[in-house]
């Protein structure tokens, strides 16, 4: 058995009864359930269509994303997630970098590692050392004035964590940013990458080895066994090409508002929802959800 979700923009609430409706007859689906009005619904198919994709792009078309996965085992033990873009609405290195007055040249090399056109440890070198001689302090106040965090991103941790799933924050960014929004959003642990500083300026470069698309996976492998959970029972989401190990692995593997070149390789796509779509594809409904 298949579920059926389709999702739009909470602050749109676009979904249509009639357009979900159409769709389960089409498909001869069961009965529709509302996870939250005008917001998310969903249905069981006892086969997968094999125009999903083709659905999919109409759909696309409305803002409204679809998703099909395996009904079994949906309700995930442990979320697994990236942090630039995906938990934080910036990239943190470009903020950074925006404060060195290099911030053109780092988002080029930033979209670009990104997107999986650059090898993702020699691009990170690369714009780390554009921030030599920056002030360490500089880092507090990007965090206090720059960063914001994701829409839905309080509301799936706190529902996922109440319902006693583990999660851990992996980022190819930087500790000195993963440990805030991981206090802030209630993360088991976080890993990412360490800035090196000294005499209270940064050094352009970054502690070794560098935590990058292997370590992604490393730490899937890890947690899991450490838990004494499958790789199944994770819910992955990421936006870049050093996030698609992890979500290849993961038993669902989220792209969410992810590069093309990304999504393109995710079954699992989110492109208008916000972070609470990750619940809705768990069969949270609304008043499922934990406020944090």
């Amino acid at each position: 058995m298949f579920v059926v979700t389709l999702l739009s923009a909470p602050e749109t609430s676009g979904l249509q009864a009639s357009l979900v409706e159409s769709l389960r007859n089409a498909w001869g689906g069961g009965d529709a359930v509302w996870l939250a009005p005008d917001i998310a619904a969903e249905f069981a198919l006892s086969t997968r269509p094999d125009n999903q994709w083709q659905v999919w792009e109409d759909l696309q078309k409305m803002q409204i994303d679809l998703v099909i996965q395996p009904a079994e085992g949906r309700r995930k033990k442990m979320l697994l997630a990236d942090m630039d873009s995906t938990m934080i609405r910036q990239e943190c290195i470009d903020e950074l970098a925006d404060e060195a007055g290099v911030g053109e040249r780092v988002k080029e090399i930033t979209a670009r590692a990104m997107n999986g056109e650059l090898d993702f440890e020699a691009a990170l070198t690369e714009r780390v050392g554009l921030l030599a001689g920056l002030d360490e302090s500089v880092i507090a106040r990007v965090l206090a004035e720059r960063i914001t965090l994701m829409p839905g991103g309080p509301q799936l941790l706190a529902t996922m964590r109440a319902n006693g799933a583990y999660a851990a924050l992996v980022s190819g960014g930087f500790t000195a940013f993963t440990q805030d929004v991981a206090s802030r959003l209630g993360f088991d642990e976080n890993r990412a990458n360490t800035l090196l500083a000294a005499h209270g300026k940064l050094t352009g470069e970054v502690q070794r080895p560098i935590l990058g698309r292997a370590a992604k996976i490393e730490a899937l492998e890890q947690i899991t066994d450490r838990l004494g959970i499958a790789e199944a029972d994770v819910i992955a989401v990421g936006d870049g090409a050093n996030d698609l190990g992890m979500l290849g692995r993961a038993g669902t593997g989220v792209a969410l508002h992810a590069k093309p070149s990304v999504a393109a390789q995710c079954d699992v796509r989110i492109n208008f929802g916000d972070l609470t779509s990750l619940l809705y594809l768990q069969g949270y409904g609304r008043d499922d959800f934990v406020e944090a």
